[in-house]
């Protein structure tokens, strides 16, 4: 398992996990699509917003692996701002190459792309 080395562990002062710390010895959490609700908690918005920051400013345009990320913060935006880059995709697999849809994700995250904000 690929280790992001400089991506944040977690939101600041939360308990919002970004990244994990050794590979599941049970197997691989997949990655599913999770339904985001206008009803979320404000707290669960500011998770995803940063982690889109922290993936933005980690990765930008260029396909990225799976790793070490966790997939439950992951699948919040799997399907829509994070796609798979690897035909056929394992759900499955630490190796899985992703890639972050640009248009989408400043459609519905614009504060991560700003310049001026430091959310990692």
């Amino acid at each position: 398992m690929l280790k992001h080395r400089g991506f944040p562990g977690r939101l600041p002062g939360s308990d919002y996990q970004f990244v994990i710390r050794r590979s599941n010895p049970k197997g691989v959490t997949p990655l599913i699509k999770r339904e985001r609700y206008r009803d979320r908690r404000p707290p669960d918005k500011r998770a995803d917003l940063a982690f889109m920051a922290a993936l933005w400013a980690h990765f930008g345009t260029e396909p990225f692996e799976r790793g070490n990320l966790d997939a439950g913060r992951l699948s919040w935006l799997f399907g829509r701002e994070v796609l798979p880059y690897d035909d056929p995709f394992d759900p499955e697999s630490y190796e899985a190459l992703l890639i972050i849809n640009e248009p989408v994700a400043r459609a519905s995250f614009p504060e991560a792309f700003d310049d001026n904000e430091d959310w990692a």
